[in-house]
C-alpha cells in the first residue's frame, strides 16, 4: 500500500513538473519605461484606454511598492539591475558614466572602441556589454537552451538596449545622427534584413514632419501644472509650450527622442520585429526587451508635473496597447508573459517646488569642489588632490597620496567633515566607512553601499537633502538619489503564469530577475542578490 502511494506521488510530481515545463511562456517581454513614477499609473490613469496600461493593471499583478535599493538611480545601473538581479556593487555598472582610475579618464558604461557601428557611418555603434560584470537573466536563458532561445533588445538609448541583451542577445538602438536603428560588430557584421527594411521606411523623417500637440484638449489636462511653467526647459532652445512644430527643427534626428514620437518609432520597431521573426514559435522561450527612453528626455526637460509628461504617458498608453494587440496576434494570448517597470523615477523640478513653497534648492558642485581644493592645498600643499568628481562622488589621486606619504583615509575623513557642513548636503560617507561599518537595508548608507563598486566608485560619497539637485546637470530636473521620488517605480506582471492581484509589500528592483528564473525554471543570474516575488507564486 505504501509503495503504491509513493508511486502515485512520484507520478503526480513528475506530471506536475512536466506540466509546469509545458506551461512556460513562449515569449517574455520586458518593458522598461525610462523615468516612470509609480504614481503616474493613477495620476494619469483616468484617461488610459482599456487595452493599454489598464489591461496590465486590471488583468495582471501589480506590485505597488517596488523600489530601487541602491544609489545612483540612473539609466544604466537601472537596466543592469533589472536584468542581473543585483546592484552596482556586484554587476559593476556604477553609473551611466564613472571615473576609471586605472585608465585615468571618465568612461561610458557600454563604450567599446574594439567594435564598430553596423547600420550607419557614425561612431554611435562602438558599444558592447563588456563592462557588465555579471550575467543577466537573458544570458542564463541562452545558457539553459544552449543558445536556441532568441533574445532581442531595443531602445532609443544604446545602454537601454545593450545591457538587457546581456552578453549573448542581439541589441539595436537609435542613431541620433541618422534617424536609423543600428547595432555593433560585437553582435553581427550586418543588419538583419528586417531592420534594414525598417530603416528604409524613414519613419524618423515622417515623425519630424509632424506637430506635437496634446492628444486631448489642453484645457482638460488637470493632472499637471499650467503649460509653459517658468521652471521648465525649452525644447531644443526653440519651443516652450504647446504646440511643438517639428518642421521648424532642421536635420536634427536627436530631437525626436525629446518627444512622444521617439516612443512611437520604437513601438514601430517592436511590431516590425514580431512581424518579421518567429518569436515564440518553438519549444524554447524567447525574450524581447524594449526600453522606452523618450519619457526620460521629456521628463528632464519638463518635470513630472508638466503637461508634456502627462501627454507622453497618455500616448505611451496607446503604444502599450498596440504592443499587446500584436502579441495576441503573433504569439497568442496566454502564450507570453509581460513585465513592465522603470529604470528609475525622477525628482520634481526644485524651482517648481520652491515656487510652490516647498523647501528644496540647488547645490553648486563646481563652486564647492573649487573651495574644497583650496582647503586641501592649504593643509597638504599645492597639488591636484581631487582627481575627479562625478555621481556625487569624489575620487582622490591615490598615486599622488602614496608618493607624498599621505594616508588616503585621513584625507577622505577630512573631506567628509568639510562636506558635512555644506548647505544642502545631508549625508557624507567615505569609501572606508562603506566597506567597514554596518549599514541597514533601508538607510541611505545601505543604498550607497549597494551602489559602491570597489574598482569604479569614489573615495567620498555624498547625498543632498530631499529635493535638492546639482545645478550643473543642464536639465530642468534629474534623478540619481536614494529618495522615494527616484526609487519608487511601477512593477506590473501580465500573461502566462501570472495571476490577477496586487501587493503593497515593499520589494526591490533586484527581485525581477530571480522571479523570471523561477517562472522559467532556469538558473539565477550568477550575481543575483534579489528574492523571487513570492506573491506571484502563492497560489
Amino acid at each position: 500500500m505504501k509503495a503504491n502511494y509513493l508511486l502515485a506521488l512520484l507520478f503526480l510530481s513528475t506530471f506536475t513538473g512536466l506540466n509546469a515545463q509545458s506551461q512556460k511562456p513562449k515569449l517574455v517581454v520586458g518593458i522598461v519605461v525610462d523615468q516612470m513614477r509609480q504614481e503616474y499609473l493613477y495620476r494619469f490613469g483616468d484617461r488610459f484606454q482599456d487595452d493599454g496600461f489598464k489591461r496590465l493593471m486590471g488583468e495582471g499583478f501589480m506590485f505597488k511598492n517596488m523600489h530601487y535599493n541602491y544609489i545612483p538611480t540612473k539609466t544604466a545601473p537601472g537596466h543592469a539591475s533589472i536584468y542581473t538581479g543585483t546592484t552596482p556593487a556586484i554587476h559593476g555598472i556604477a553609473g551611466n558614466d564613472w571615473y576609471q582610475p586605472d585608465l585615468e579618464r571618465e568612461v561610458y558604461c557600454v563604450e567599446d572602441e574594439h567594435y564598430n557601428t553596423v547600420g550607419s557611418d557614425s561612431d554611435n555603434g562602438q558599444m558592447s556589454p563588456n563592462r557588465l560584470q555579471a550575467t543577466t537573466i537573458t544570458d542564463e536563458l541562452m545558457l539553459f537552451s544552449q543558445y536556441k532561445s532568441k533574445v532581442l533588445s531595443m531602445s532609443l538609448k544604446d545602454r537601454g538596449a545593450v545591457l538587457p541583451a546581456g552578453h549573448r542577445g542581439d541589441a539595436f538602438w537609435y542613431d541620433n545622427s541618422t534617424g536609423d536603428f543600428i547595432t555593433s560588430t560585437y553582435y553581427m557584421s550586418e543588419l538583419p534584413k528586417w531592420v534594414s527594411q525598417f530603416n528604409k521606411r524613414r519613419l524618423a523623417d515622417d515623425y519630424l514632419s509632424k506637430t506635437w500637440n496634446t492628444l486631448y484638449d489642453i484645457s482638460t489636462y488637470k493632472a499637471s501644472s499650467e503649460d509653459n511653467d517658468s521652471a521648465e526647459k525649452t525644447l531644443n532652445g526653440l519651443f516652450k509650450g504647446f504646440p511643438y512644430d517639428m518642421r521648424e527643427i532642421k536635420n536634427d534626428y536627436g530631437i525626436l527622442r525629446n518627444t512622444p514620437f521617439g516612443n512611437d518609432i520604437l513601438a514601430d520597431l517592436f511590431i516590425a520585429a514580431l512581424d518579421n521573426n518567429d518569436f515564440g514559435k518553438d519549444n524554447y522561450t524567447d525574450v524581447i526587451a524594449i526600453s522606452f527612453s523618450a519619457t526620460d528626455y521629456m521628463g528632464h526637460d519638463s518635470g513630472p508635473y508638466s503637461i508634456e509628461v502627462e501627454d507622453a504617458y497618455l500616448r505611451l498608453d496607446h503604444n502599450i496597447a498596440a504592443i499587446l494587440k500584436k502579441l495576441d496576434e503573433k504569439v497568442g494570448k496566454g502564450n507570453y508573459t509581460v513585465f513592465l517597470t522603470a529604470d528609475h523615477a525622477v525628482a520634481p523640478i526644485p524651482q517648481y517646488m520652491k515656487n510652490n513653497k516647498f523647501g528644496t534648492d540647488y547645490f553648486n558642485k563646481s563652486s564647492e569642489v573649487k573651495e574644497l581644493s583650496k582647503l586641501l592645498n592649504l593643509k597638504y600643499g599645492e597639488a591636484k588632490w581631487i582627481e575627479y568628481s562625478i555621481n556625487n562622488q569624489l575620487y582622490l589621486d591615490h598615486d599622488l597620496l602614496r608618493e607624498k606619504k599621505i594616508d588616503i583615509d585621513e584625507m577622505a575623513d577630512y573631506i567628509a567633515q568639510y562636506m558635512a557642513d555644506i548647505e544642502g548636503v545631508q549625508f557624507v560617507y567615505t569609501a572606508n566607512e562603506i566597506k567597514t561599518t554596518p549599514w541597514s537595508d533601508t538607510d541611505i548608507k545601505g543604498k550607497l553601499a549597494r551602489g559602491y563598486n570597489i574598482k569604479r566608485s569614489g573615495d567620498v560619497m555624498y547625498e543632498f537633502y530631499p529635493g535638492w539637485l546639482n545645478t550643473q546637470t543642464g536639465d530642468a530636473t534629474t534623478h540619481g538619489s536614494g529618495y522615494s521620488y527616484d526609487t519608487h517605480v511601477p512593477m506590473l506582471w501580465y500573461g502566462n503564469g501570472i495571476k490577477k492581484g496586487e501587493s503593497v509589500m515593499k520589494h526591490n528592483i533586484t527581485d525581477i530577475a530571480p522571479t523570471l528564473s523561477m517562472l522559467l525554471n532556469i538558473s539565477l543570474p550568477n550575481g543575483a542578490t534579489g528574492e523571487p516575488l513570492y506573491e506571484l507564486f502563492d497560489h
